[in-house]
């Protein structure tokens, strides 16, 4: 078979040469691209004629996938896959695997620090402090005592809610399914409606499906705190950035950490967010530690084998 990994991994070379090592000993062809190629022409010639893809978080068109006549097997480094076609894929029955669990530590670190950075205006403070300042006007407020909502407590957002609790927090939660080793250790479920109400902190950790599209809408974010956070490391489209950024500079909501936007970095630069009051905006780096990458790569390569073994893994449902 072919396998064409279509995307660099954010990886050393030598570990992919590694993991790939044994695919080549059975006789497998592997193609690594260590460059992103969003040509759509150009990316077709790079999968046309492979066996199995292994992408990160580039897109990957039913088009593509649909003239792929070999195909039959997807690899994702990445826990969501609302960037490939999946109809496309249950029209050709091809199995798709998913990269779950591998960011669990980092994405809940990045909360974390977006939180931190909002609320102690460490940006804005360093600008200051380069150009002979003071702290006069960026005096911040603390995690401790607060009121921590969190939306969705599958593995991220379970430890988000276990951080949360670290920092001396009041932690609520709104989940499809409630966790009661959570419940043990503290967290309260509450609906989300009394969470945007109540909470000071709202850190989003829920996938893009129709039902989360525009979760945090203009009514929502209306609904919140005038001196509460909103942190998404989730999906962009999640949030109705428009509205999130109308509710920032007009004072109705105290700061935003966003890692996650509509669509990939590079963003516009008129994009609201990049102009909204007392917002850190990250291009999508939430996943991207050393530690989590390598994970991925290795659990993409596993996938891979477990495909071929007739025991796959990771699947990800049509």
């Amino acid at each position: 078979m072919k396998l064409v990994i279509m995307e660099p991994l954010g990886v050393v070379p030598t570990l992919v040469d590694e993991l790939s090592a044994p695919l080549k000993k059975a006789g497998h062809e592997v193609v690594y691209y260590t460059t992103k190629e969003t040509d759509q022409a150009k990316l077709f010639d790079r999968v046309k004629d492979a066996d199995i893809i292994m992408l990160a978080n580039q897109p990957l068109s039913g088009d593509i996938i649909r003239r792929c006549p070999n195909l039959k097997m997807l690899s994702v480094a990445f826990t969501g896959v609302d960037h490939v076609d999946l109809a496309a894929c249950k029209e050709r029955n091809i199995t798709v695997c998913n990269a779950a669990g591998y960011s669990t530590n980092a994405v809940a670190e990045l909360a974390f620090g977006l939180a931190i950075a909002t609320i102690r205006n460490i940006v804005p403070c360093d600008d200051r402090t380069r150009h002979s300042g003071t702290k006069d006007g960026l005096v911040g407020f603390e995690l401790f005592g607060k009121t921590f909502g969190i939306v969705g407590t599958g593995a991220i957002g379970s430890r988000v809610a276990e951080i949360a609790l670290a920092f001396g927090c009041k932690v609520i939660a709104y989940s499809r399914t409630q966790k009661p080793d959570l419940v043990a250790k503290g967290v309260t479920y509450v609906t989300l409606d009394e969470l945007f109400r109540t909470a000071d902190f709202v850190s989003l950790h829920t996938p893009l499906t129709t039902d989360t599209k525009n979760l945090v809408n203009a009514n929502r974010i209306n609904s919140m705190k005038s001196t509460a956070v909103l942190i998404n490391t989730a999906r962009g489209p999640v949030v109705d950035s428009q509205a999130l950024a109308n509710a920032l500079n007009e004072g109705r909501l105290a700061a935003a950490g966003i890692d996650v936007f509509e669509i990939e970095p590079p963003i516009d630069p008129a994009h609201p967010l990049c102009h909204a009051k007392n917002t850190v905006v990250t291009p999508h780096i939430a996943f991207a530690s050393k530690e989590a990458l390598e994970i991925r790569t290795g659990i993409v390569f596993d996938n891979i084998t477990a495909w071929m073994d007739g025991k796959p893994q990771n699947l990800v449902k049509y």
